[in-house]
């Protein structure tokens, strides 16, 4: 019988691996013989070294498409054991590290054109994967953030919405996230980090930087429209889940769970930002609130929110549509049941919602083309 932790993982996450791209049958014969938290990790490389022996082996027969495949495979099944997994530090860092290079190399047969871009911060190292759509000489860009436990290596399906669609896409980890988290915890003004990106990018000639958009998933739905409101090169914002008082969504979880918090995720939470006890942070993350930021965002603005959200509550989706008023361009857009996408990012229907998020963008990018 499998513990509390893992019990929590498989009833909340099933949803998020398999729309992120974790294959359906990997999940269940992966959490099938997980008992203990501890296995976590260890489980779920030994998939990954399934799907890196089976690359190997399509590369060697000169079967690229299939190499790549299996090369993302790996890569999301390390990413996926590691994310929120802090058993072992050491184990936790080198299937980070494993993760994005089996990206890397699945980028050398699905996307020959990616590339990897890093920005500085600090003196540490802030990294992003850049993909542009073919055919397209100078194309719009979008910056995605990830959110909370989310890294770069879990966004490919994410990017293709916006490729398919002639938009280039750069996923980041900013501070706390993914690879750069090793150097520089999360931080309240992100756009601080996502200046250092777009500055690695400044006087490229195959992007439109006049129009850059930024997209934050979950947590993202904190960091861009911060990152819009202070970063000036942002031509439009998307808030893909509106977490407009995170420190608020923190005070009401750790109520709801009163004597039997979920242990990873007070553990995870702690680290990404850097704390050691969990009052001290409860009080912290009150300053990771839009109130008086939203109101500064001069771009078209869309939220994005389920009306389901467990995670973040609708009011919050609101207050942040209501507060937008120097938007010249603002939605708000609610995901309901019936039409599927109403969880958190829209996990329970998730090409509905990302679709609808892209042709968003993409709609808004030609609006101000043409606006020129």
């Amino acid at each position: 019988m499998p513990d509390r932790r893992v019990q929590a993982a498989i009833d909340h996450w099933a949803p998020r691996f398999i729309t992120m791209g974790v294959d359906y049958n990997d999940f269940v014969r992966t959490t099938a013989r997980i008992e203990r938290w501890e296995d976590w990790l260890a489980a779920w490389t030994a998939v990954a070294e399934e799907h890196l022996v089976l690359a190997t082996e399509a590369e060697a027969a000169g079967h690229e498409r299939s190499a790549g495949e299996a090369y993302l495979h790996a890569a999301l099944c390390l990413h996926f054991g590691k994310f929120v997994w802090l058993h072992d530090a050491a184990a936790h860092r080198a299937s980070t590290e494993r993760a994005i290079e089996a990206l890397y190399q699945a980028h050398r047969f699905l996307d020959p054109s990616a590339e990897r871009v890093e920005g500085s911060l600090g003196g540490a190292v802030l990294a992003g994967n850049l993909r542009r759509p073919p055919g397209v000489a100078r194309a719009p860009l979008v910056l995605l953030i990830p959110g909370l436990d989310s890294t770069k290596e879990e966004f490919f399906h994410h990017e293709n919405a916006f490729l398919v669609r002639g938009m280039a896409t750069m996923s980041m980890d900013g501070p706390g996230q993914g690879e750069s988290g090793f150097a520089l915890p999360i931080r309240p003004d992100y756009e601080v980090a996502v200046a250092a990106m777009l500055d690695a990018l400044d006087g490229r000639s195959d992007l439109d930087l006049a129009r850059i958009g930024a997209v934050g998933v979950s947590l993202g739905g904190y960091y861009a429209p911060r990152a819009a409101a202070f970063e000036k090169r942002f031509a439009l914002c998307v808030a893909w889940g509106a977490n407009h008082n995170w420190g608020a969504v923190q005070r009401r979880r750790k109520e709801r769970e009163g004597e039997r918090p979920v242990p990873h995720y007070w553990e995870h939470v702690l680290w990404v930002w850097g704390h050691d006890d969990l009052q001290e942070f409860i009080e912290f993350a009150d300053q990771v609130n839009l109130d008086g930021v939203v109101e500064q965002i001069t771009v078209p603005f869309l939220i994005a929110h389920g009306a389901g959200d467990r995670q973040i509550p609708l009011e919050y989706a609101h207050r942040s549509y209501e507060q937008a008023v120097a938007s010249p361009k603002r939605e708000l857009r609610v995901f309901t049941v019936e039409e599927g996408g109403a969880e958190h990012i829209g996990l329970d229907h998730l090409p509905h919602v990302s679709a609808y998020i892209a042709d968003w963008v993409a709609g808004t990018f030609t609006e101000l083309a043409a606006e020129r």
